[in-house]
C-alpha cells in the first residue's frame, strides 16, 4: 500500500511474516526526525490522524524508558497506548514496544532506523513484529494507515517550522 504526497509514505506487508514495514524520507536531517520522535511535546504535536488530538501521560525515551499517551477525539479518549524503550541510540535507532490498550496481548516489537541522505534529507524505516499474522492484519485493517500517513504529513509540517 502506497500513498503519495510531496515524500511518499510507503507500507509493506510480507505476506509470509507477522511484521508491517513503514519508509518515508523527510527534508530534514536524521537528527531532528529522531527528535520529533522522541520528545513527547513534538510526538503529540505530530503523531496520528489530523482528526485525532494526542496526550502524553509519560514520556521518556531513553533505553529502559516507558511511555504512555492517550487519543482525544472531540474531547472524548477514544484510545490509549503504552510502551517501552528498549534501545534509544540517538539520531540512529529507536526499538521500542507497542501495545493498543484495548488489546493488551497484542504487543508489536518495533525497530526505527534514521539514514541521513545528504542535502538535508533523511529516511525513517519503521519495522514492526507482531505475533500472528491475524493481528497484523487487524493492524491493516483498524484504519491505521490513515494514522500513519496524516500524522508524517504532519511531522512534514512541523519539520519545515525549523
Amino acid at each position: 500500500m502506497t500513498t503519495t504526497s510531496k515524500n511518499e509514505t510507503t507500507i509493506e506487508v510480507d505476506p509470509a511474516l507477522p511484521t508491517l514495514r513503514i519508509v518515508r524520507e523527510f527534508d530534514a536531517p536524521a537528527s531532528r526526525v529522531y527528535r520529533a520522535h522522541t520528545d513527547p511535546e513534538l510526538v503529540a504535536r505530530w503523531l496520528g490522524p489530523r482528526s485525532i488530538v494526542h496526550r502524553v501521560d509519560s514520556w521518556d525515551a531513553r533505553t529502559g524508558g516507558s511511555y504512555r499517551f492517550s487519543a482525544w477525539r472531540d474531547g472524548e479518549r477514544v484510545a490509549a497506548f503504552y510502551g517501552s524503550f528498549h534501545e534509544a541510540r540517538p539520531n540512529e535507532r529507536l526499538v521500542q514496544t507497542f501495545t493498543y490498550e484495548g488489546v493488551p496481548d497484542g504487543v508489536s516489537l518495533e525497530t526505527l532506523t534514521f539514514t541521513d541522505l545528504g542535502d538535508g534529507r533523511s529516511r525513517m524505516t519503521s519495522l514492526a513484529v507482531v505475533d500472528s499474522m491475524e493481528a497484523r492484519d487487524a493492524m491493516v485493517a483498524s484504519g491505521m494507515a490513515v494514522g500513519v500517513v496524516e500524522g508524517y504529513e504532519k511531522l512534514d509540517e512541523l519539520l519545515a517550522e525549523g
